[in-house]
């Protein structure tokens, strides 16, 4: 879209879609992991009902995996000042209904600033979207197999795929996620090794397209009914 473009489609709808993700390791899988799934979610998820989709905001707060090379991390200070420039500029292009969708579990605190953007702004509405964790996705991840975590088969992709890099085969035991989150980062690393959380490293590619289907129906219902 160009920004005329924009300012036609605020004249008769105000919803749009932002994705967040984060740059972080991922074991053998892309850094970019997390924004790729997020914008590829809102992207299929809004196509048919053609909302705009603003592009993946691709850092978040990973401070935990900072021991590992490529791995980028905000501050929660400096996240909370960029959403809320975000969402002001949403805002002042037109828009009053804005989704995200979010790829990373440690963005959490995205959900705690949009309520309180809100408080500010109450003619405004956002809806935080964990894709991966919403009812029916993680009921049809769990129909398939419940250990599943980060860096494991269920974020194993064709599209979050490195190029000329074979997949790994086999699984790896849970790693103790609540000691995990006591450590500082070199610690982290030493624990997780090649950063896979535990569980398989890939399954077939059906199951995860099947899991793919519900998540994109489940994120275009939110828009739908909304």
């Amino acid at each position: 879209m160009d920004w005329r473009m924009v300012e036609d489609w605020v004249r008769h709808d105000d919803r749009c879609v932002l994705p967040l993700g984060s740059t972080e390791q991922h074991a053998g899988l892309s850094l970019a992991t997390d924004a790729i799934l997020a914008e590829r979610i809102a992207a299929e998820a809004a196509e048919p009902l053609d909302i705009p989709v603003f592009p993946v905001v691709p850092y978040g707060l990973t401070p935990y995996f900072s021991g590992f090379p490529g791995t980028v991390t905000l501050r929660v200070a400096t996240y909370a000042a960029l959403l809320r420039d975000v969402l002001d500029s949403l805002k002042g292009s037109g828009f009053r209904r804005i989704l995200i969708v979010n790829g990373h579990g440690g963005n959490q605190p995205a959900a705690a600033i949009a309520q309180e953007w809100m408080m500010d702004h109450p003619d405004a509405r956002v809806r935080f979207h964990d894709w991966w964790r919403a009812p029916l996705t993680l009921a049809a991840v769990q129909r398939i197999d419940p250990v599943a975590s980060h860096a494991s088969w269920m974020e194993n992709y064709p599209w979050t795929r490195l190029a000329g890099r074979l997949p790994e085969d086999g699984a790896k035991p849970m790693v103790d996620v609540d000691r995990m989150r006591t450590l500082p980062p070199f610690e982290v690393r030493l624990l997780l090794d090649d950063g896979n959380f535990g569980g398989r490293y890939q399954r077939d590619d059906s199951e995860m397209l099947e899991i793919w289907e519900v998540a994109v129906q489940e994120t275009r219902a939110l828009l739908e009914q909304w």
